[in-house]
């Protein structure tokens, strides 16, 4: 016999593992279908080791300039197993938590791979049959790879192998320009790998502003990390003796110790669906929901990287509340896809939500832009990192005065930290008139929000 719940989920990542928990706070039985570890690829495979690898590099920036403080330090090294050792500390603890949080919200746990059939049943492949009042898909996505660049974990890798690491070659070519590329770059760059990125599009970081891909750019080129834009590669071919060299343009080649294929994610919704079931999928093999996350099945969702929206870890969260939401009848508000944040964590750190100034103007908006420099800012040169910008993009209102916030952009020191009430500002619809009534405590890097926001209002302080 099937056993009954209120809501099956499949998958555990960070879609997934949101559905259940909130599910499961409203006092619904869950069952929670995972073939790994709970916590996905962002846990385990993505958001977290990323980011923990990005902190080793920062630690030896710092100790690499600490001389310019007056602190004496000798030149740093990399022992990148023990970096290894200290992410994989960290993702066990967390990883641990999460099944512990799980646990006391009484989800019900079952390893294995699940395949939605009729009736909104879930067989699970090691012979359990499930079936719930609701059913949530959310087996995520893996990395995208090429033609003739075959992964083998050596040679070749993706943003899974490269987690893995546990020594840095002396080059690399990082294929895709786009944010997990970049971040690749930054992180091997500032660890003394020589790096090459090479973009097929004619910009880096697509959908970032121009200004703020500008400042990412300069501080690259200054770092020595050779950027290659609007070039395709072909492929590869292994050097005897080590290495291989790299295909691409008009008959270039770049010989490398490494290629790190970062072309974005595919969703895996492969073996997901069985028959039975009205649950489509659209050509690139995403699952087709509306905007409450609700499938051709009723009392069927599909949420997180197996749906076509942002593939961040948070528009996971968001997507799972609002199909619980939905479940429960409370007429949940949808995800503004257009207006989420962003945050990419290269050195220096980009962080955005709303409409670039190009996107903006192309939407059809009469608009008006202030950008201040961290320059300027004392906290930033106390940082010793004046690298940087804060922009923001309104929409001009009667007699050209700035009227509601349609998007900030930032390139800078912890600007991933300072977007919360950017965001805030751009999903409430703020005006410049009104955030400028907001105090900026003194000194901080979130003052240059504030004096840009000022600026709109036509009497900035600085500006």
């Amino acid at each position: 016999m099937a056993e009954q719940f209120d809501v099956v989920v499949v998958g555990g990542g960070p879609g997934g593992y949101a559905a259940a928990l909130y599910a499961a706070g409203a006092g619904l039985s869950v069952a929670l279908v995972e073939k790994d570890k709970v916590g996905g690829t962002c846990l385990h495979r993505g958001c977290i080791p990323a980011k923990e690898f990005l902190e080793t590099a920062s630690v030896f920036r710092t100790v690499a300039g600490a001389r310019e403080f007056g602190v004496q330090a000798e030149q740093p090294a990399v022992d990148f197993s023990v970096s290894q050792q200290r992410k994989q500390r960290v993702v066990n603890q967390l990883w641990k938590g999460l099944q512990g949080l799980l646990k006391r919200r009484r989800v019900t746990m079952v390893v294995g791979t699940g395949e939605l059939v009729a009736n909104r049943r879930v067989r699970v492949s090691d012979g359990t049959e499930l079936v719930g009042r609701h059913v949530v898909l959310a087996t995520g996505s893996a990395p995208r790879t090429l033609p003739g660049f075959d992964v083998d974990g050596r040679l070749v890798l993706t943003s899974d192998e490269m987690l893995s690491l546990d020594r840095l070659p002396g080059s690399a070519a990082v294929i895709g320009g786009g944010a997990i590329g970049c971040e690749f770059a930054s992180l091997l760059s500032d660890l003394g790998v020589r790096v090459t990125i090479l973009e097929a599009l004619p910009k880096l970081l697509p959908g970032c502003d121009s200004d703020v891909v500008d400042v990412v750019a300069k501080s690259f080129d200054k770092r020595g990390i050779d950027v290659r834009l609007g070039v395709k590669v072909t492929g590869h071919t292994p050097i005897e003796g080590g290495g291989t060299a790299v295909a691409f343009g008009e008959g270039e080649q770049l010989k490398v110790e490494m290629v790190v294929v970062s072309v974005g994610r595919r969703p895996l919704s492969e073996g997901l669906l069985g028959d039975g079931t009205a649950v489509e999928l659209d050509e690139r093999g995403f699952v087709r929901v509306d905007e409450y996350g609700r499938t051709g099945e009723p009392g069927v969702f599909a949420i997180g990287d197996v749906v076509a929206t942002p593939q961040l870890a948070h528009v996971g969260f968001a997507e799972a509340i609002v199909a619980v939401k939905a479940m429960l009848g409370q007429e949940p508000v949808p995800v503004d896809y257009m207006r989420v944040p962003w945050c990419i964590y290269t050195y220096p750190e980009v962080a955005f939500a709303g409409l670039s100034e190009q996107a903006a103007r192309e939407a059809g908006f009469d608009v008006v832009a202030k950008k201040d420099a961290f320059a300027g800012n004392g906290r930033a040169l106390i940082l010793g990192e004046p690298e940087g910008l804060v922009k923001v993009i309104a929409e001009r209102g009667p007699g050209g005065s700035a009227g509601r916030i349609l998007g900030v952009h930032m390139v800078g020191p912890w600007v991933t930290e300072q977007l919360g009430q950017a965001y805030l500002a751009v999903n409430w619809e703020a005006t410049p008139d009104e955030v400028a009534n907001y105090i900026q405590p003194h000194p901080t890097l979130s003052e240059v929000f504030g004096e840009t926001v000022l600026a709109l209002t036509g009497r900035g302080l600085h500006l």
